[in-house]
């Protein structure tokens, strides 16, 4: 069976850990040269080295804050000019600085803002001019359903993950006539180093929440992102795709 993203070029903003790193290995399992972007280096990288050679494709760091467009503009034209194109982008990359809004510093504000959401305008518009002369090539945000739901104690994180919703569907209608789709996930509750600090009991009482009855998994949202960044979502753009376990219906 051929491989889905085989010998193409593909960054992953924010895949050192948790699901950004789920993203990296997906895609270079389904053969993609994948470049992830981060400010540090991804720890024990063997599951990299494995899913590179599962799938015959190639994993490679680039040292990059994606908040810093001195860095963005650089990092991105290095990729297309050692690849010949970009033809998969994933803006992961994102932080959490929680707190009830009157308490809120506005320089905890202003970070999560910087990093989950300018951070993807950021990246987006380096990678898109690339993208724009292949006429081709597909854009990946991450939302998250806090975005639309809202919760109490992020409305940093709310804002940022909302704003992603509207930047997505604003610059779809902008490049879907370059041949360039943009679509976004909003993923709900995920096993990773942030879920992992809340108690079990308060684990279990997420769960009666959400109809599926468990806590998703990095590989589920990897698996949504697979599905937009290749060909089997030509025909789809402007879409938001919540991997929630139906939390937000």
């Amino acid at each position: 069976m051929d491989k889905l993203l085989a010998g193409k070029a593909c960054i992953v903003t924010g895949g050192s850990k948790g699901i950004g790193r789920a993203i990296v290995e997906r895609f270079a399992r389904e053969g993609a040269r994948v470049y992830y972007f981060s400010r540090t280096e991804a720890e024990d990288p063997g599951s990299l080295d494995a899913a590179a050679a599962e799938g015959g494709g190639s994993i490679k760091w680039i040292a990059c804050d994606v908040s810093d467009e001195a860095q963005v503009n650089p990092a991105v034209d290095a990729v297309a000019a050692e690849a010949g194109s970009i033809a998969a982008l994933v803006n992961n990359a994102g932080i959490t600085r929680d707190g009830l809004a009157l308490r809120m510093s506005l320089a905890d504000w202003d970070a999560v803002l910087r990093a989950n959401l300018t951070s993807a305008f950021l990246v987006s518009r380096a990678a898109a001019r690339h993208m724009i002369k292949a006429r081709a090539g597909s854009i990946v945000n991450m939302s998250s359903v806090v975005g639309i739901m809202g919760n109490g104690g992020q409305t940093n994180y709310a804002a940022s993950k909302a704003g992603v919703i509207g930047f997505t569907k604003s610059l779809a209608r902008e490049l879907s006539s370059r041949g360039v789709r943009v679509n976004a996930i909003a993923p709900g509750f995920i096993e990773t180093a942030m879920t992992d600090k809340i108690p079990g009991e308060a684990k279990e009482k997420l769960k009666t929440g959400i109809p599926l009855g468990r806590i998703g998994k990095p590989d589920d949202v990897a698996a949504a992102a697979l599905f937009l960044a290749s060909e089997l979502s030509a025909y789809v753009t402007g879409e938001i795709l919540k991997v929630d376990g139906g939390m937000g219906m």
